[in-house]
């Protein structure tokens, strides 16, 4: 059985996630939207002399992103730690989705990579001409963002077990745990949307993503949960 008496208090493990969510949130969303900025819709000469002009902030995104996705590690597993007492097989799933997601998400940022290596002037790349260059990092910005919604596929299925173990919880409120779900159908919108009507141009987890930042993480941060019916449901579950 389990020895709540050993056990960390809940409201530690809510606002440890709470907090992390906080933390990894604004790192990942740097790293995502930033670069877009750089980027001049059908000249290629322009976005090759603004990703160059901003060399150090593009490589900051690039680290931001990955910062932001090595913080979702602890803060998967805390979640799973406040959330385990209500089902374990699904407080598991919560992990196995979060776990895959991350290293695709990291490794579409080789593709930013590439487009760095590209205009860097190197040796190696005497062959192509600057013109040619230049017209290769759009590609790779677009595979990086191919490879960003691959990713939601996982972002979308991780809120869906995640979604269900707060509704059911009973010491974090229903609602939280429907705009989780809700958000995670958004995920998997945009990825099928993109997919299949790639000028679509609408990104609706814009939309439906509140649920999962900000209420979420600052429910857990300023509210925490109901410690009593916590500690019910870890008796009943160990």
């Amino acid at each position: 059985m389990t020895n709540l008496s050993t056990e960390k208090s809940p409201l530690y493990y809510a606002r440890a996630a709470g907090l992390l969510y906080l933390i990894a949130a604004p790192f990942a969303a740097f790293g995502m939207m930033y670069i877009s900025s750089l980027v001049v819709p059908g000249d290629v000469a322009t976005t090759a002399t603004n990703i160059m002009a901003s060399e150090s902030l593009f490589r900051f995104s690039i680290l931001s992103a990955l910062i932001g996705q090595v913080g979702h590690i602890p803060l998967v597993l805390v979640l799973y730690k406040l959330l385990k007492p209500v089902n374990k097989t699904h407080a598991v799933l919560m992990v196995i989705f979060m776990l895959v997601g991350i290293p695709v998400t990291m490794m579409s940022e080789l593709n930013h990579f590439a487009a760095l290596l590209l205009l860097s002037g190197a040796d190696y790349l005497t062959a192509l001409t600057a013109d040619q260059l230049q017209a290769l990092v759009p590609l790779f910005l677009d595979l990086r963002e191919h490879g960003v919604f691959i990713a939601q596929i996982f972002w979308g299925l991780w809120l869906f077990p995640m979604g269900y173990l707060v509704f059911k919880s009973g010491y974090i409120p229903k609602i939280i745990g429907v705009l989780l779900i809700i958000g995670g159908f958004g995920y998997m919108i945009d990825f099928a949307t993109f997919i299949l009507f790639p000028d679509f141009g609408v990104i609706i987890s814009g939309y439906t993503g509140i649920g999962e930042f900000p209420i979420f993480p600052l429910w857990l941060l300023i509210k925490g949960v109901n410690v009593e019916v916590w500690e019910k449901r870890a008796l009943e579950s160990a």
